[in-house]
């Protein structure tokens, strides 16, 4: 391997082009489970910054297009940017086959092997190396809690499997590196929200340890390192798991609920609070929802008109507690376990959303509602279903969230029916799009809300 990438010595900054790698990742990228446009083609890529990490590894920005017509001349190219660590050998060794894209034919990179580094245990070793001293290179910057103690040396990593829209890599058992693929400029949440809740003294949520990210072409978070619970389940492995044994699962529920409530104090103490709750232009933003995912799904239509009764319901109810920084995506998937203690991870939100909306202030109460849907969602893994399970679950962590909250969200019953709802038709068009055989655990909860009301 030579000490420097061709590419990387031939193109000056701000003028290199992705030339024919660019045909290897066209037709790479929609084949990952963290790419946004599986559906649209990738009509053009376009290089933002390239980064020789350490020798035979480059880091890389591309933003990918996906315009059926040429943008205007003069007109910034649209499309979402992604993150990639590409490893680049004359020899691919065997063990790397998975992680392989392609072989370059011409150009500076003619005769190397491209794939993808962050399956392969060198390079992620070296990536760990480069976190643990805080400086930069080129327009990468690496970063470390000031209180968080050194990470040790030669920490074997390993890629975790686990379908997700990043990459997450654990290293000997002791952290674990999330990499984000999709990047927006700005401070991601996932980062953000963990150092600000550590400066509470939050305990339910791990304190990153250290973390990268770059200036260019705009400041963005790349990386975040945290402590790995090792003898941690998540919640959806717990739940499933009780409901194979015919296990009750309302303590669980319970103190999944409490924590909860001690996360949005501590989020309510380390952000400023939004304003006082505004239904209409909630139950409009929720209708709109509506309509939409009922254009594209049939199945929904007939229960159009028993949902928007939910909506329309928020115009005379009790507005709620303040809006507040919430997680976003909360669910079963989100939170782990480990001895008595529950812990809520991701606060990511969800990737395809802008920053600034992932941000942005929300009732409590969509979190909440979506940890109900949640507890639906195991209870349908089993057969027979057992609604019962489920019900008693809600109930529970409902309780859990009185004790500790101050307030019950069983009270609130207009406000939480209505982000249930809401949630209930994002999956529905979710499932419709990308799980079809799913379609009917939301369609389950779609009837009981426009029928029965809850």
């Amino acid at each position: 391997m030579p000490k420097t990438t061709p590419l990387m010595t031939r193109t000056p900054v701000g003028t290199r082009t992705i030339g024919p790698l660019g045909a290897l990742l066209r037709e790479w990228l929609p084949g990952q489970r963290w790419f946004a446009g599986k559906d649209r083609p990738v009509t053009d890529l376009r290089l933002l910054s390239m980064t020789e990490l350490y020798p035979g590894c480059l880091h890389v920005l591309i933003q990918a297009g996906h315009q059926s017509v040429p943008p205007p001349v003069g007109a910034a190219p649209t499309g979402d940017c992604y993150q990639l660590l590409l490893g680049l050998q004359q020899h691919l060794s065997p063990r790397l086959g998975r992680a392989m894209i392609g072989r370059v034919a011409e150009g500076p990179l003619a005769g190397y092997t491209v794939y993808d580094a962050l399956q392969d245990p060198r390079s992620t070793q070296l990536l760990l190396e480069r976190m643990r001293h805080p400086g930069a290179l080129g327009p990468l910057v690496f970063e470390a809690h000031p209180e968080a103690p050194p990470v040790p040396a030669g920490l074997a990593p390993r890629l975790l499997e686990a379908e997700q829209s990043n990459t997450s890599l654990v290293y000997g058992d002791a952290f674990i590196l999330k990499v984000f693929r999709r990047i927006q400029a700005g401070v991601n949440p996932d980062l953000e929200v963990p150092v600000a809740l550590a400066g509470q003294g939050c305990a339910q949520v791990p304190a990153p340890v250290a973390w990268f990210r770059t200036t260019h072409p705009q400041e963005a978070t790349l990386g975040v390192l945290q402590p790995f619970l090792p003898d941690a389940s998540d919640g959806w492995t717990l739940a499933l798991d009780a409901l194979g044994r015919g296990d009750d699962f309302t303590t669980e529920a319970h103190a999944l609920g409490r924590a909860t409530a001690e996360v949005h104090l501590a989020l309510a103490a380390a952000f400023p609070l939004g304003p006082e709750g505004e239904n209409g232009p909630l139950a409009a933003a929720m209708t709109e929802r509506l309509e939409a995912a009922a254009h594209h799904v049939a199945a929904l239509r007939p229960y159009v008109p028993g949902l928007r009764t939910a909506f329309a319901a928020l115009g005379s109810c009790d507005p709620g507690p303040p809006a507040q920084r919430i997680h976003g995506d909360l669910h079963l998937g989100q939170v782990l376990r480990a001895g008595r203690e529950w812990f809520v991870i991701d606060f990511e939100g969800e990737p395809s959303r802008p920053l600034a909306e992932r941000c942005s202030a929300h009732s409590p109460v969509r979190d909440i509602a979506g940890m109900l849907r949640s507890f639906d969602y195991a209870a349908r893994q089993r057969r027979p279903w057992r609604p019962e399970w489920a019900r008693r679950c809600r109930e529970a962590f409902c309780a859990g969230y009185a004790a500790r909250a101050g307030w019950d969200p069983r009270k609130k019953h207009a406000l939480l029916r209505a982000h249930e709802t809401d949630r209930a038709v994002y999956e529905v068009l979710y499932e419709a799009r990308h799980r079809p055989d799913w379609l009917a655990v939301p369609m389950a909860a779609i009837e009981r809300l426009a029928v029965r009301g809850g």
